[in-house]
């Protein structure tokens, strides 16, 4: 949305006739709104002539090696270069072109990134030299300018990100919870960030037969030792949960014909505990609904969903505990055992998280209503403590949020309660004070934007307010020690639940995933649980930097030491290349201890390698990996968003030829491509491995986590040809999780795709929404193609939520039909690669449709 664009009028900028609505700016800049990058149908703000942009685009000789000579075949007619958008007074508004080899085999599979095309390079020519903007402001995470082949830092007259954006001052509004990426835009493209807000969230819920499941439980435990009721209600709850599906996510689920009757009032009582557990793990759900628009602050709503998740985590280091902690406390409970208890599915101890789990809903939101306006907006935050301190406390029964634990059966003491309402009440000063618009304004004038650090908001509430110049960390002080104890536990429930699913036998090797992203918002947990796998503990010195290690003994490790198989994304590489180095050490002080081979599987597949391939075992303890320097990513994620892959085996050869540049501490600076040694330690390899750190982003969030998924690329590697198990971590909330990948991909798709709280919030989005619901679907289709995780229900019910209904139909087709056509296409593609099975009346109404949509897009062009 524009509200910018008042902002700048007000200023004296000249704006031109600019549109008030989004719809309105789509219109003029796209005229089809979801036409192809290249696609004749977007409006062309300026043709520019080949010899033009040879005489001001001084290294145009240096892209003829990866696209012939001007003008190639993207954003140009074959005669002239094209540069697409909208002038409006003094700006102009563009749509940057793609990297160009989006929908090519061939060069989707080069380990290392091309040169940007020649339409690329005509429209940073365009910008500086013949529209001379005195600043460029790239809207939204992210574009591609930052990831342009060149050093990784350090930027030189050879590095396209230098050349392209040449000495135009480069603005750049970037997602708060993404400072890794952000690091990118200001290193290689010379950025100064400005922060906004990450979309509002709130919990998923239940809906249609979850919900009717959810009042079926309800009314189990108030009937439960009704001989008569009780097992007449399990009965129900069991054929439910089968129509629900989450018999593939209960194991032991009796039978549909199985009689409750039969059973004792504790097995009963074992089998709604199980179900009931689910239904709480989806109902409470972090879910980010709609999108955010600049400079608008959230709702009341969506602000207390974010101090709810805020408030449920111990804060050590502010001297304070969560409130579920101090709720639990107050009736004499550990919180860390009811998580226990309600993880196996203990019926009292699923009742009794969610009961504090809506006391600490209630008691927050009472914290929050004397804020509120008519409107349900936050215009200014009243102070919690105003009015009601001493007497007047005693009188009124105590603080709005005490009263509301009491009325739920939790009397914890109001000097307990108050360091935590203090700090959510900064944290809701916090929330709602934004100056995304303002920075932009002061920037535009050349003013100092605040810097502050970026990540999560309810890990670290001080990335907030937005509107900030984004920073990291310091790379060499992570892990920090509660990096390490968070990593400590996921790496115990890991183990415990891959011998459980492996016959009781330690898992050998276990491929990991790093990301920037995630170890800046997590302070390095994912990278003290590789350390803590292979059995090294890392030291801080004094200042708290951390460049030692020390292998822990075997008798105090209690359990062999876990090989692993790293591969680093490139921001990672690009960020924390000390690091890599801590990584790389680790293993080979692994590798090195004189130990049993059947206890310490690291040096025992190193000596395998060394042997096979006649190298030392130092080289073949090598196990961290990443993209050549200046690369990123696998483009399996690029291959899938476009279909032009062949099949699963060119995925898995752009992941190999891509990911498979070893690094090497012993040869500091260098990246060398070593496929062989990373196929042969993928070869060992039992679990794939990664981490989700953040209710923001999940797996079918975006198509970055199953780009870096080698879960067949190991079962092609394998002697025995077995798949792998995949294992995701869950830290989002205070109860940290490890389920299966197939798990957590049902759990993504009932509380996002599935669900309508999600697809509501977006289709209210209007055409960006229809796209963000399509691309759910992409990239659950993508984990079929890497992994093969994701059940056949998943595409049947998203079928009959978005295609076998006619209204349903008619509003995608409205909204956005190119997005339409896209995911009609992917429904085809998924039951055309087996991913999917389905009737043939689905397929035929599929098809239908696609040549409906076909021909309403061709009148729309046409027209």
């Amino acid at each position: 949305r524009l509200p910018h664009a008042g902002e700048l009028k007000k200023e004296g900028y000249n704006v031109g006739e600019i549109p008030d609505t989004t719809e309105e700016l789509v219109e003029i800049i796209l005229k089809d709104k979801e036409a192809k990058f290249d696609s004749p149908t977007l409006n062309i703000a300026y043709r520019m002539p080949v010899k033009e942009y040879e005489e001001k685009t001084w290294y145009h000789k240096d892209l003829e090696e990866n696209w012939g000579p001007a003008p190639g075949h993207l954003n140009t007619d074959g005669t002239d270069m094209l540069i697409f958008g909208a002038h409006f007074g003094n700006v102009f508004i563009g749509v940057q072109p793609t990297f160009g080899y989006e929908g090519d085999p061939m060069r989707l599979l080069f380990s290392k990134s091309a040169s940007p095309h020649h339409g690329f390079a005509a429209y940073y020519t365009y910008l500086e030299k013949i529209f001379e903007a005195d600043a460029v402001l790239h809207f939204g995470t992210h574009g591609s300018l930052e990831f342009m082949p060149g050093k990784q830092v350090g930027m030189a007259g050879t590095c396209y990100p230098d050349r392209l954006i040449n000495s135009i001052p480069n603005l750049y509004y970037y997602a708060a919870n993404n400072p890794s990426e952000a690091t990118i835009a200001k290193r290689r493209s010379y950025s100064a960030t400005i922060s906004y807000l990450t979309p509002p969230a709130e919990n998923a819920g239940l809906y249609k037969g979850l919900k009717e499941l959810g009042e079926l439980v309800s009314s189990y435990k108030g009937l439960r030792e009704n001989e008569s009721r009780g097992p007449s209600i399990v009965n129900s709850i069991v054929a439910a949960a089968r129509t629900c599906n989450l018999d593939k996510d209960i194991e032991d689920l009796p039978l549909e014909d199985a009689d409750a009757k039969e059973m004792t009032l504790d097995q009963r009582d074992g089998v709604v505990g199980a179900v009931y557990r689910r239904l709480m793990e989806i109902e409470s759900r972090l879910l980010p609904c709609g999108l955010h628009t600049v400079g608008v602050p959230p709702s009341a709503e969506e602000a207390i969903a974010t101090l709810v998740n805020i408030a449920a985590l111990d804060r050590p280091e502010d001297g304070f505990k969560g409130l579920p902690r101090l709720i639990a406390e107050s009736i004499g409970r550990n919180i860390d055992d009811i998580y226990r208890g309600n993880n196996q599915g203990v019926l009292d101890e699923v009742e009794l998280n969610q009961k504090i789990t809506e006391a600490t809903r209630k008691a927050v939101r009472a914290s929050v209503e004397a804020s509120t306006n008519s409107e349900g907006r936050i215009d200014e935050v009243n102070d919690f403590f105003k009015n009601i301190g001493g007497a007047m406390a005693m009188l009124s029964g105590g603080t709005p949020w005490a009263k509301a634990l009491k009325e739920d059966g939790f009397a914890v003491p109001e000097e307990k309660l108050k360091p935590l309402f203090e700090y959510l009440e900064f944290c809701l000063k916090q929330i709602v004070k934004d100056n995304e618009l303002g920075a932009l304004v002061g920037a535009l004038q050349g003013e100092y934007i605040t810097p502050g650090p970026g990540g999560d908001p309810i890990r670290n509430p001080d990335v907030l307010p937005t509107g900030k110049n984004m920073h990291a960390l310091d790379p060499q002080s992570i892990p920090t020690a509660a990096a390490v104890d968070c990593a400590r536990v996921v790496v115990e429930r890991l183990l415990e639940r891959l011998k459980i699913d492996n016959g009781d036998v330690w898992p050998e090797s276990i491929a990991f995933t790093l990301w920037g992203t995630d170890n800046i918002k997590t302070y390095g947990e994912s990278l003290a649980q590789v350390l803590m796998l292979v059995g090294v503990k890392p030291v801080p010195d004094a200042l708290g930097r951390v460049n030692k290690l020390e292998v822990i003994p075997l008798e105090e490790l209690g359990r062999p030491r876990i090989d692993v198989v790293v591969s680093c994304s490139g921001v990672f590489r690009d960020l924390f290349i000390n690091q890599m180095a801590l990584l790389d050490r680790a293993v080979k002080m692994a590798a090195e201890a004189d130990e049993p081979s059947e206890m310490n599987f690291v040096r025992k597949h190193a000596l395998e390698t060394a042997e096979e391939m006649q190298v030392s075992l130092r080289e073949a303890a090598t196990r961290v990996f990443s993209n050549s320097a200046g690369s990123y990513s696998a483009n399996v994620g690029l291959a899938i968003e476009n279909g032009g892959w062949e099949g699963e085996q060119q995925l898995q050869e752009q992941f190999l030829s891509r990911k498979g540049f070893a690094f090497n501490a012993d040869k500091p600076g260098q990246m060398d491509q070593n496929a062989d040694m990373f196929k042969a330690a993928l070869s060992t390899v039992d679990c794939t491995f990664q981490n989700l750190d953040s209710s923001e982003i999940s797996l079918t969030d975006v198509s970055h986590y199953y780009d870096s998924d080698p879960t067949k690329v190991v079962k092609g590697l394998r002697k025995d040809g077995k798949k792998p198990m995949s294992m995701i971590a869950d830290t989002t909330t205070a109860n940290a999780q490890v389920r299966s990948l197939s798990e957590t991909v049902r759990l993504d798709a009932r509380t996002k795709l599935l669900n309508p709280k999600f697809y509501e919030g977006m289709l209210a989005s209007g055409y960006e929404g229809t796209r963000e619901i399509t691309k759910r679907l992409k990239n659950t289709m993508g984990w079929s193609a890497t992994s093969g995780d994701v059940d056949n229900f998943i595409y049947e019910d998203a079928n009959d939520v978005f295609i076998a209904d006619p209204e349903m139909q008619k509003r995608l087709m409205d909204t956005n039909p190119n997005a339409f056509r896209d995911m009609i296409t992917t429904f085809l593609e998924a039951n055309g690669r087996g991913y999917w099975d389905t009737s043939e009346e689905n397929l035929e109404r599929l098809q239908d449709l696609y040549q409906e949509v076909e021909d309403r897009i061709e009148g729309v062009t046409m027209g």
